[in-house]
């Protein structure tokens, strides 16, 4: 049996996850108030703050840190990256501390996981980061060459609904063609094929469906203009894309349950959570012509999979193309502790940063 330690941190909190294998003995969410964040001038500054917390919550737990078989953090914001589950290394610790591809809160998972982990001489891992990237050559030409396209998503909940369904029809990961969509703050639409996400929509600057925090792909020359129309800052323009774009923009909330529920008595809602559907649904349709046509099967998930009224409305739109099975939400502490289990169990080698 493999008892680890899984970490995930957020802007706001660390999600903690205890497993003995697959499966979960606690689960906590450490909440941390706006006023204890804005005491550090950076994200990584914040390490020894949450690492007290978390060697605090494992002590009043009654959980012998020492008990710990692994410790797994959520990776940050690295360079990119294959798929796989990664050794935390000195050098990965050091893109993660001076945000290599940029500040964010997942980037202290590595960091944390191997503080705690090098005290007890056990190994530390990161699964699946944002920035894998298994584009094909063809998939990163935008055109505009100083404009590559880049792959950043939902690839730990991807990779992990992909692995899943595979394992349920008894055929291997690798031997399948599969569209997966993830819908939450952001969307992301992938074409897995050879055990390779090939090619995919950018759930974080601005590509293929809006989403209830981004505005994904708008009219080029029109934000142009807005950006020198003298009208807003770089901040603005980029808080309208990322945060406050999508359902934000249209009618003020991110809730997407909400969104629904409006839907059936206001005309404004119904437009947007119908343009919503139709855009994820073209996407989906795009990513068919990634794989020929030749789609086993097409997932959805995330938290908008929870809605009965949105996956049937895409089901409707895209069933020609393969048949739909949904996952709502998305299991990262799960997700985490399948990738390093696969490790200790000798089903895959650790990547070397």
């Amino acid at each position: 049996m493999i008892k680890s330690l899984i970490i995930n941190p957020g802007s706001t909190s660390t999600k903690l996850g205890i497993f003995e294998d697959e499966n979960l003995i606690s689960e906590e969410t450490l909440r941390h108030t706006t006023e204890e964040i804005s005491q550090f001038e950076k994200i990584v500054d914040q390490v020894d703050f949450r690492k007290e917390m978390i060697l605090n919550f494992l002590k009043e737990k009654g959980e012998d840190i020492s008990s710990f078989n692994v410790i797994v953090g959520r990776g940050g914001l690295l360079k990119p990256i294959p798929s796989g589950t990664y050794a935390v290394t000195d050098k990965l610790i050091e893109d993660l501390k001076i945000g290599v591809g940029g500040e964010h809160a997942s980037n202290l998972g590595g960091i944390l996981a191997k503080g705690i982990a090098d005290e007890i001489g056990v190994p530390s891992y990161i699964v699946d980061p944002v920035v894998v990237d298994e584009l094909s050559d063809v998939a990163r030409l935008s055109g505009v060459p100083e404009l590559p396209r880049v792959s950043i998503f939902h690839a730990l909940n991807q990779k992990a609904v992909a692995k899943r369904y595979a394992k349920e029809v008894g055929r291997a990961y690798e031997d399948l063609n599969l569209i997966v969509v993830h819908m939450g703050g952001g969307v992301s639409v992938g074409a897995h094929t050879g055990g390779k996400i090939v090619d995919v929509f950018n759930a974080l600057s601005g590509e293929g469906a809006f989403s209830p925090e981004r505005a994904g792909a708008v009219p080029p020359a029109a934000l142009v203009d807005m950006c020198f129309s003298g009208k807003y800052t770089q901040a603005e323009i980029k808080k309208k894309l990322i945060g406050n774009g999508g359902y934000n923009a249209y009618l003020g909330t991110n809730n997407a349950q909400e969104v629904y529920k409006r839907s059936l008595s206001e005309p404004e809602a119904k437009l947007v959570f119908d343009a919503f559907v139709y855009q994820v649904s073209k996407d989906i349709g795009a990513m068919a012509t990634v794989l020929k046509g030749k789609v086993d099967q097409i997932i959805l998930t995330g938290g908008i999979a929870h809605g009965e009224q949105v996956t049937g409305d895409i089901s409707e739109r895209v069933g020609f193309i393969a048949p739909v099975t949904i996952y709502p939400g998305e299991d990262e502490l799960l997700a985490l502790a399948q990738g390093a289990l696969r490790v200790m169990n000798g089903e895959e080698e650790a990547r070397n940063y």
